[in-house]
C-alpha cells in the first residue's frame, strides 16, 4: 500500500523543497530548464519539471500532481511507475525537439500527461473503473484543454501539449496492464445444459414442457 503513495507524495514534495531552497539561497536555476535543440538544454529533460518560476507557479502544479498521481498509482499500480517514467521523459524530449527556443521549466507538462493518461484510459480500456475516472478528470480539469493552445504569454503551452500527447500514448501502450478486477459472478457460466433451456408449450396440458 505504501508504494502507491510513494511517488505521488514524494515527487511534489521534492519540487516544493527545491523551490524553498532556491528562495532561501536567492538562486533561480532557470538554466536547468529545457532549452530546445541545444546541447546544454538536454539536462532540462530531467531537471526542468523540478524548477518553478515562483510559488504561485509551483502551487498550480503541486495539488494536481498529488491528486492525479494518487489516482494513477492507486488504480493502476502495475503500470504506474512505467507510466511516470515514460511521460516524464517523452514530454521532455518532445519539448526539446519541437518547442520554442526559450527555457521551459515547471511540472505542468507532467500534470497534463497525468490528466491525459487518466482520461484516455476511459477510451482505450472501456471498463467501468477507467470510464468513471475519465469522467472525474473531465469534471475537475476539463478546462485545462485551453492550456495547450498558443498565445498565453509566459506559459509553456508546448509542455502542456506534449505532456497531453505523452499521456495519451502511455494510455494506449499500457492499456492492457492493470486489467479491471473481475468477480466470481462475472465469470460464472450457466451450469444448466443448453438442452434444458429449450422449453416448449403443450396447449392441451396447459403447461410448459421441460419446465425448470
Amino acid at each position: 500500500m505504501f508504494k502507491k503513495f510513494l511517488v505521488p507524495l514524494t515527487f511534489p514534495s521534492a519540487i516544493l523543497l527545491i523551490h524553498l531552497i532556491s528562495e532561501l539561497l536567492n538562486f533561480y536555476p532557470y538554466r536547468l530548464g529545457i532549452l530546445p535543440r541545444k546541447l546544454e538544454g538536454l539536462l532540462g529533460i530531467f531537471s526542468a519539471p523540478l524548477i518553478h518560476s515562483n510559488f504561485s507557479h509551483l502551487i498550480s502544479n503541486f495539488f494536481p500532481l498529488v491528486l492525479m498521481g494518487l489516482g494513477i498509482f492507486y488504480f493502476y499500480p502495475k503500470s504506474a511507475y512505467n507510466v511516470f517514467a515514460f511521460v516524464y521523459l517523452l514530454t521532455g524530449v518532445l519539448v526539446w525537439l519541437f518547442a520554442r527556443g526559450v527555457y521551459h521549466i515547471g511540472a505542468s507538462g507532467i500534470v497534463y500527461a497525468f490528466v491525459s493518461y487518466l482520461f484516455f484510459n476511459g477510451i482505450f480500456r472501456r471498463d467501468t473503473k477507467s470510464l468513471s475516472l475519465s469522467l472525474i478528470v473531465v469534471f475537475l480539469y476539463g478546462g485545462m484543454v485551453w492550456g495547450i493552445l498558443p498565445g498565453m504569454e509566459g506559459i509553456s503551452w508546448e509542455s502542456h501539449l506534449f505532456g497531453a500527447i505523452s499521456g495519451m500514448i502511455a494510455s494506449f501502450i499500457f492499456r492492457k496492464t492493470d486489467p479491471i478486477k473481475k468477480y466470481d459472478w462475472d465469470d460464472e457460466k450457466s451450469e444448466i445444459p443448453a438442452r434444458e433451456l429449450e422449453v416448449s408449450y403443450d396447449p392441451e396440458k396447459n403447461k410448459f414442457l421441460d419446465e425448470l
